[in-house]
């Protein structure tokens, strides 16, 4: 390249790419585009090349230009040139590329000096160039500037005078190139492009560049400013723009990778230390292991303070559910019928007299219906081992997840903790089983909590009175859904429900003071419903069991949850407040059967009421003690012996398992993960070393002061009419520009405008410089010589400045 501030760049840019793909990310700089937009022959392409320092653009008197044509640079190993519309084929000539400009133009626009806005698409592979876009545009003869403001203080606009060696002898423009007539604030630079005669004889770029330079030295109204003067000055200008943009960017860029750094600092430390070549690495790390995943098992089922889980429940809250909630609930499943059992007393009264009439309420009648309620214990205290069983496998299966990066390790792991619970578990099935066994040995109607034959007539009364003393006790509250409200009533809507000993209400949020309905608890029962295909929610529903309707026009209440967990919880709380499952049936509920067809005397029913209170008596203190016993044997036996194995034996067995070395061989994953993590670290490490390099490196050239634009603020009235366009347009109409289709873009939207003023042959007006109407009117200049180099962010972006008032 001929751009010498642009291979100052290029190293800076490439040393920010080289650190962002070693940690594998872009580095998205996003320079600006640089687009040409002006008048015929205005020397658009001229100073587009000068910036680029290649001669690859068509030349040529009048109108050359006739498609937009779009350049984009790419930083490459590789050397090349290729045209969106000639896939597949590759131009190492610059020349080439020109012809193949000129032709592509012809086959669309034809030979006769045609315009079109199908743009041409050139890439341009070298190692010497940034990622940059340069546009060039079709020559405009006329520009609207309609509703575009110009920014007040011209922060982006830079003046550039051109041809300045074509002036007559005893012209200049020194009064503009001091920033003396209206002043920019970013000032005006001067440039001498080459001739025709100089592009027709094949003059380089850099013979043309020396020659600029020696006419500025020696011409004497620019000779003291020779060194702000020229197309390397222009570029210097540019290059300063696009290095502003880098350092700029540069604070997001650092933001972002020290938040990366600092997340990787901890796993990068623990790997820092690896050493391959060490013969006690994988006896230290197995040691490790062993003794995370019993902390982490510990921690799991004790619970911890420190990483609590906030959006699961771990092992030890889960079994502590099935302990409290979803073991009573079983044990309550399995109550017999009231009037099933009232028929057994009755039978097993009448076995034991046989064919005597007996006075007495027989002792063998009770004993025998409560060994019989003692029996069914059995499958809801073996269903909740199973279930705690069930958690703590679950259990070390997710404390085993930390041991990832060893699979032999985790596999051996599960395998010897697993088969320790699962010997555990035959042993604790072997003890519950054991305690009801215990229970059926001997019915001792001693105990204090038993209420005997004398109290066994005033149970009922007892009973009423102590469950209307606890009506107003609140047992549960939460979030439930109705799932069952029509559609024409709003559809399914999630209310916050309250549970007390006698009745179920729901409000409209928590804060409890907007009460949608309450709803009575009695004759009231509670049964599973069958999960929808179409929806995620777990439901169930409440009914009346004398066929009412529960809740207005529906004869069950379908309440939804988010989990099987939250359903089991609720029906506990359910039960809690009497409200039974669907196979249990309350003293109070009626069923209709045909084995229920039996007569009783008044004395029989005495009896059968009386044995049936000792009955309820006594199996609430079986069901009381099975409760506090169950959870207690389940830990002793299971739980706590489980950690304990795992804090005293499991290393023991992992040793003598195998071989240790074949235990603690890393996976592929892991090894790749490793070293991934630390190229990573280290490479944001550098990448933040480069960015402070460049930061102290390099430097921001500050805005310059501002100076008096007022002069702008009268470009955007109509200039008077000028020779080239004699016709005026009516009040309220747009002027159409020719050649390339053109559309408004805001000047604020600009990042750097570059107004190019070419210096006139001997001009039809005083000057070509622009002049003030003899009235004080607006400033305006002829259209053809005024040309806009911009840096942008977007394509296609055709430019209008508002120094260039419309044509009449």
């Amino acid at each position: 390249m001929g751009n010498r501030g642009m291979e100052e760049l290029i190293p800076l840019v490439n040393r920010l790419q080289d650190a962002f793909s070693a940690i594998g990310q872009a580095c998205n700089l996003d320079l600006p585009q640089i687009a040409v937009v002006g008048g015929q022959s205005a020397g658009k392409s001229s100073v587009l090349e000068n910036f680029v320092g290649r001669d690859f653009l068509p030349r040529g008197s009048g109108i050359v230009t006739r498609r937009p044509w779009c350049c984009s640079l790419s930083a490459r190993l590789q050397n090349g040139q290729s045209f969106f519309h000639c896939k597949g084929k590759k131009f190492t000539d610059f020349d080439e590329v020109r012809q193949e400009i000129e032709a592509e133009t012809d086959r669309v626009t034809g030979a006769n000096k045609g315009i079109s806005p199908v743009p041409i698409n050139l890439r341009v592979y070298s190692p010497h160039v940034l990622n940059l876009t340069l546009i060039d545009l079709p020559g405009i003869t006329k520009v609207p500037v309609g509703d575009n403001q110009p920014t007040s203080s011209s922060l982006r606009t830079i003046g550039v005078i051109t041809k300045l060696d074509l002036m007559d002898e005893g012209t200049d423009a020194r009064d503009v190139l001091e920033n003396k007539l209206l002043p920019l604030r970013r000032g005006y630079i001067g440039v001498v492009n080459r001739s025709q005669k100089d592009i027709d004889g094949k003059k380089d770029i850099k013979a043309a560049l020396d020659a600029e330079r020696k006419f500025f030295l020696s011409h004497p109204a620019y000779r003291h400013m020779a060194d702000k003067m020229g197309t390397p000055r222009l570029q210097r200008v540019l290059n300063e723009q696009l290095t502003n943009h880098i350092r700029d960017t540069l604070p997001a860029f650092r933001s972002k990778l020290q938040s990366q750094l600092l997340a990787l600092d901890k796993e990068a430390e623990e790997y820092r230390g690896y050493r391959p070549d060490d013969p006690s690495r994988k006896t230290k790390q197995l040691l490790q292991m062993v003794q995370q995943f019993s902390v982490d098992f510990e921690k799991r089922i004790e619970g911890s303070g420190d990483q609590v889980d906030t959006v699961e429940l771990s092992g030890g809250a889960k079994i502590n559910r099935i302990f409290h909630e979803r073991f009573p609930f079983e044990l309550v499943k399995m109550e017999c019928d009231e009037k099933e059992m009232r028929r057994e007393i009755s039978y097993a009264i009448k076995n034991i007299h046989g064919i005597r009439t007996g006075l007495f309420t027989p002792d063998m009648a009770f004993e025998a219906i409560v060994k019989k309620q003692v029996i069914k214990l059995k499958e809801p205290c073996v269903k909740c081992v199973d279930m705690v069983i069930q958690e703590l496998i679950n259990t070390v299966r997710q404390c085993s997840n930390k041991l990832e990066c060893f699979p032999r390790l985790r596999e051996e792991t599960e395998r010897i903790v697993t088969t320790h619970i699962r010997d555990r578990e035959s042993r604790a099935k072997d003890q519950v089983l054991l305690l009801i066994d215990i229970q059926l040995s001997y019915i001792n109607t001693n105990h204090e909590d038993f209420i005997g034959f004398a109290n066994a007539q005033q149970r009922s009364s007892q009973t009423n009175k102590s469950q209307g003393a606890a009506g107003n006790q609140v047992i549960r509250k939460g979030w439930l859904t109705i799932n069952n409200i029509s559609i024409m009533k709003g559809g399914a809507k999630e209310y916050w429900f309250v549970l007390t000993a006698e009745s179920l209400s729901w409000f409209k949020d928590d804060e409890e003071k907007e009460k949608k309905y309450m709803l009575p608890l009695d004759n009231l029962k509670v049964r599973d419903v069958e999960k929808s295909f179409m929806s995620s929610k777990h439901i169930f529903c409440i009914f009346n069991t004398e066929s009412r309707n529960v809740y207005k026009d529906n004869r069950t209440l379908e309440l939804a949850c988010d989990s099987q967990d939250d359903v089991d919880s609720w029906k506990s709380s359910l039960l809690r407040a009497g409200v039974y499952p669907e196979k249990t049936v309350t003293v109070e509920s009626e069923t209709t059967s045909s084995t229920d067809n039996f007569s009783m005397d008044p004395q029989l029913e005495r009896k059968v009421e009386t044995i049936r209170n000792l009955v309820d008596s006594y199996m609430a203190i079986v069901n009381k003690c099975i409760r506090d016993l169950m959870p207690k044997t389940i830990m002793h036996l299971m739980i706590n012996n489980v950690k304990d194995f795992i804090n005293a034996e499991l290393l023991a067995q992992l040793y003598s398992a195998g071989d240790q070395n074949a235990l603690m061989d890393e996976s592929q994953e892991q090894a790749q993960r490793r070293d991934e993590v630390l190229r990573t670290h280290q490479a944001l490490k550098e990448a933040l070393a480069i960015i402070g390099d460049i930061s102290t490196t390099t430097v921001s050239t500050p805005m310059p002061p501002p100076v008096d634009t007022s002069w702008m603020g009268g470009s955007r009235r109509s200039p008077p009419p000028s020779p080239t366009a004699p016709r005026r347009m009516s009040s309220g109409q747009r002027p159409a520009p020719r050649g390339a289709p053109l559309h408004q873009t805001a000047l604020d939207l600009w990042d750097l405008s570059i107004i190019v003023l070419k210096a006139p042959r001997p001009p039809a007006v005083p000057t070509g410089l622009p002049q003030a109407s003899p009235a004080g009117g607006p400033l305006h200049l002829p259209q053809d010589k005024l040309l806009h180099l911009k840096l942008l962010k977007g394509w296609p972006i055709p430019l209008f400045h508002p120094l260039c008032a419309p044509l009449s």
